[in-house]
């Protein structure tokens, strides 16, 4: 069903459509049941070969574009939430007012995406979460993550010291809405690396609840500096461990390395580096 919404067509048409192309074939391609689809083995090894030529189609049409006189289409970015909201979101207004020919689709989600294989044109993640052989663009400063509690806490349950000392503290863990794994909380100082799996009263699955509760006095929380450092520097919240938490790099845009990069995403980088001040890309090795 979404892929026939993407495709335009009905459902029904793209079923019949995939029924004659297995006819024609000889081999079965997606196993079907009345709740999923899912290809068969012959279906993901014909789709991995099929990848390649698609990919030049995809150049193809983008050559055609390329020579309009501005960059039209649908983008396709995959972004977890907080890039989205932080990097991604404030730039949205000004870049279809200035491209109104561009259609952006952006899916937020904080699961690893194979970009290539969902047809995405670009990613974005922590530069950490991108492959080597993608094409890299910085789209912020280093981040850096605060160990925080409300002044009330701290007051009752006091400061820990070390990393080590969080098993005395109430946390608030963080589960993974991938896997639903706990987040480890990670520290580092000089050459000693610590990853902590913490224990507490809360689990939440979203950082802006363990903002609250962190607030409200629940326990101790592990955020994004950019997040809750102008809540610290108003005192009404505490920051513990500062130097167990060295800055790291942000967050990157990816993309596949093609011989022709579709207008649209070319408009699109063009246009980030522009408003924040930097110019070219890097590939990663």
């Amino acid at each position: 069903a979404r892929a026939a919404t993407q495709l335009h067509v009905s459902p029904s048409a793209l079923s019949q459509t995939m029924r004659g192309l297995e006819t024609r074939l000889g081999v079965r391609l997606l196993n079907r049941t009345t709740r999923s689809v899912a290809p068969t083995e012959a279906g993901s090894r014909l789709l991995e070969r099929l990848q390649p030529a698609l990919a030049d189609l995809d150049a193809a049409v983008a050559d055609v574009t390329a020579l309009r006189d501005r960059p039209s289409g649908t983008l396709r970015i995959n972004s977890t939430r907080i890039a989205a909201l932080h990097h991604l979101g404030p730039m949205i207004g000004p870049f279809l007012q200035a491209y109104p020919d561009i259609t952006l689709d952006l899916a937020v989600e904080d699961r690893l995406v194979d970009i290539v294989g969902t047809r995405f044109d670009a990613g974005v993640r922590l530069g950490e979460k991108v492959e080597k052989d993608m094409v890299a663009v910085r789209l912020g400063g280093d981040l850096r993550m605060m160990v925080v509690g409300s002044p009330d806490y701290a007051e009752a349950h006091g400061r820990p010291k070390t990393p080590r000392d969080l098993r005395a503290h109430r946390c608030i863990n963080f589960r993974w809405p991938t896997d639903g794994s706990f987040y480890r909380w990670e520290f580092e100082r000089g050459a000693e690396e610590i990853e902590a799996l913490v224990q507490g009263p809360l689990i939440v699955n979203d950082p802006e609840l363990a903002l609250m509760a962190a607030l409200d006095g629940v326990g101790l929380a592990y955020l994004f500096e950019h997040t809750v450092g102008p809540i610290v520097a108003a005192g009404r919240l505490v920051h513990v461990l500062k130097e167990w938490s060295p800055p790291f790099p942000g967050f990157y845009l990816y993309y596949p390395g093609r011989r022709q990069m579709p207008p649209a995403l070319r408009a699109f980088i063009d246009f980030m580096a522009e408003r924040k001040g930097r110019t070219g890309v890097s590939r990663r090795s």
